[in-house]
C-alpha cells in the first residue's frame, strides 16, 4: 500500500503506517494472518483506491455510471475513530451467490459478521490480489447510498473483473471494475 502511496492519500506517513501494522500484527488474535490494513472511507474513498487495482497489467476503473461512487458510504457499520483499522475474516460470499442485499444481511448478522464496505473491499484487492476472480463478483452491501426521501439507492457497489464490453471498452477487458449490481 506503500509503494502505491495509499499513505498519502489518507494523510498518514509511510512511518506511521508501518507502524500501525506491525503494532497490530503483534497484537493480533485471529492466527490467520491474512487481516487487512484498511484506510478509513473518508481518508481514501473508491475513486481514489480504484484506479490502483491492476490485473493483466490494467488499471482498475469504476463504471461511468456510477460518478457517485463515493457517496456510497457505511450503512448500519460503525467504523473506528482512526484513519487506519484492521479487517479480519474477510469473506467473497461465495455461498451467497445471487441473493440480494436483503437476504444477505440477515444471514451476515446472525453468523455475527458485518458486510464489506466498499474500500475494504477494494483494499482487499489491493492487498490480496487472488481475491479477484473471474466470474467472482462480490458485492459491498456494506456501503450504500441514501436517497433524498431516506430510502437507500438500488444500486449496490460490486467488484469484478471487465469483459471489455458496452461502456467499459474492449481496451478493459480483464481489468479490475467497480461497478454495482441488484
Amino acid at each position: 500500500m506503500i509503494g502505491l502511496a495509499v499513505h498519502e492519500t489518507a494523510g498518514v506517513t509511510a512511518d506511521e503506517m508501518r507502524a500501525f501494522a506491525a503494532r497490530e500484527r503483534e497484537g493480533s488474535t485471529d492466527g490467520d494472518g491474512r487481516a487487512l490494513l484498511a484506510v478509513h472511507p473518508d481518508r481514501a474513498p473508491a475513486s481514489a483506491l480504484a484506479p490502483l487495482l491492476r490485473r493483466a497489467g490494467k488499471p482498475g476503473f469504476v463504471v461511468t455510471d456510477m460518478a457517485d461512487v463515493d457517496q456510497f458510504v457505511p450503512c448500519g457499520i460503525e467504523l473506528p475513530d482512526a484513519p487506519l483499522y484492521l479487517v479480519t475474516g474477510v469473506d467473497r460470499g461465495d455461498r451467497m451467490a445471487n441473493w440480494s442485499p436483503e437476504e444477505a444481511l440477515p444471514a451476515l448478522a446472525e453468523e455475527g459478521r458485518t458486510p464489506l464496505l466498499l474500500p475494504e473491499g477494494l483494499h482487499w484487492v489491493l492487498q490480496q490480489p487472488e481475491a479477484l476472480e473471474r466470474n467472482r463478483c462480490f458485492m459491498t452491501i456494506g456501503s450504500r447510498l441514501r436517497k433524498a426521501n431516506g430510502a437507500l439507492d438500488a444500486r449496490t457497489p460490486a467488484v469484478w473483473i471487465s469483459n471489455g464490453t458496452g461502456r467499459d471498452g474492449r481496451e478493459r477487458r480483464d481489468a479490475p471494475k467497480v461497478g454495482w449490481g441488484w
